[in-house]
């Protein structure tokens, strides 16, 4: 779709490509020839092909500099075939004592950076004029195609993700806030970063595979990546510390903060108000990034700006007046979620059932509804969430596994209702239909 790929990234996949020469290279040759210095004294003897796996620098590119270090007496070749790639080097002595120095004072190993100033560059070019956006039908559908429910609220994401403004959404627990704003970022379009970047002979870490997914299609230069629009998620383990770069050297890399790697996606503070840390000196912090889409970190003492182009959520089941007026104007949209529907907790059960790939008797559906049934309808009355619908799905398939049945009888669900720690919980302190009756007879 092109949406997904438009002109803009078909223009940026035919300008990365991968740097040949290093006339065409953003890296100084000094940092390459100490980068590949590195790998060749970690692995003692290591093809060209393997370098090259590691590094992400073109074979050519590498034959240049290992022809200058054979010269300078730092590695050489000792067996191979015709091809290049083939070719085994090892390091020698003057050369394993420049490598010993050089990982002490950094010991980064692993694929090329590019520059600050290529990676400012190409982010500049992409984020320049990225919103209004204009999103399909189609994708806005496929977004939410597993999301029951909740129609105001989809359309006010879809609303911030159209103009990049951030919002408050709250509600009580389970009542699905983080798994909508979750779904937001599918609605934003990709972007290319990088996996990391150089500056003044430092590494900085901007790929993160637990929160930047790749997509199929990348670059010829193996230092960007495509990725789809971040969804990062922080809850009540988040600290001021945290949104800091910090510099981790046992990788030898500045790791960034959760602000940067939600660069061109959706930053999600979830549980505000249950960190350990003041919340507001939390939101104190994202002021600057959130006004001004970019966030300085310090790399040796030096200030650096990167892009902290991000739509801002903040999520809790408290009240709204924990944000003040000067957090709510950067999320000034806001979505209230009120207690799911009897019928859309059993849309959302049904389809956990159906994504596990369960068999059930259609019987533990009526068992499963009348927990939630008021006492008049001959129901529990409790309080229903979509928590509950998914997490009973699953205690229900673990117990038809270990009973060795083949599908879900109503027993099952009975005993899946029982071991559900809310719910076993509500039952104790929910009164029956019984001890309504008696104390509203005592009471009258």
């Amino acid at each position: 779709m092109d949406y997904y790929h438009d002109q803009k990234m078909q223009k940026l996949f035919e300008l990365l490509t991968q740097p040949r020469t290093l006339e065409e290279m953003d890296l100084s040759s000094t940092f390459i020839k100490h980068l590949i210095l590195k790998v060749i004294a970690t692995y003692g003897n290591i093809k060209v092909n393997r370098i090259v796996q590691i590094t992400g620098i073109n074979v050519e590119l590498i034959e240049i500099i290992l022809r200058e270090m054979e010269k300078e007496d730092l590695c050489a070749a000792v067996s191979g075939g015709f091809l290049f790639p083939s070719v085994e080097f090892t390091i020698k002595d003057l050369g394993y004592k420049q490598a010993s120095k050089l990982m002490k004072e950094n010991p980064y190993l692993g694929i090329a950076p590019v520059t600050y100033d290529y990676y400012f560059e190409v982010m500049e070019a992409q984020l320049k004029g990225r919103f209004p956006l204009k999103i399909p039908n189609e994708v806005k559908e496929n977004t939410f195609k597993d999301a029951v429910g909740n129609e105001f609220a989809k359309k006010v994401l879809i609303e911030s993700s159209i103009g990049g403004k951030g919002l408050f959404i709250y509600g009580l627990p389970g009542t699905g806030k983080t798994f909508l704003t979750s779904k937001m970022s599918d609605l934003l379009p990709p972007l290319i970063i990088p996996r990391y970047i150089e500056f003044s002979d430092q590494v900085i870490q901007f790929f993160d595979p637990d929160f930047h997914r790749e997509t199929p299609e990348q670059p010829d230069d193996p230092r960007w990546v495509k990725i789809y629009a971040p969804f990062v998620f922080t809850g009540s383990e988040l600290s001021t510390n945290k949104l800091e770069t910090n510099y981790d050297p046992n990788k030898g890399v500045y790791e960034t903060s959760p602000i940067i790697k939600a660069n061109g996606g959706v930053l999600l503070l979830d549980d505000l108000g249950r960190q350990k840390e003041d919340h507001k000196a939390l939101l104190n912090r994202l002021i600057l990034p959130m006004e001004n889409k970019k966030d300085m970190i310090y790399i040796k003492g030096s200030p650096v700006i990167v892009h902290s182009h991000f739509i801002p959520v903040f999520s809790t089941n408290l009240d709204i007046t924990i944000m003040d007026e000067a957090h709510l104007r950067r999320a000034p949209l806001h979505i209230f979620l009120e207690t799911p529907s009897i019928s859309d907790i059993l849309k959302v059960f049904k389809l956990n059932l159906n994504a596990l790939k369960e068999k059930y008797d259609p019987q533990i559906l009526e068992v499963y509804e009348k927990v939630y049934l008021p006492p008049y309808n001959g129901g529990e009355g409790l309080q229903p969430t979509f928590a509950h619908a998914r997490d009973l799905a699953q205690i229900a398939q673990a117990i038809r596994i270990g009973k060795g049945e083949k599908i879900i009888s109503t027993p099952t669900m009975e005993d899946a209702l029982q071991q559900h720690v809310l719910i076993a919980l509500q039952r104790r302190l929910t009164p029956t239909l019984f001890d309504r009756i008696i104390r509203k007879k005592n009471l009258g």
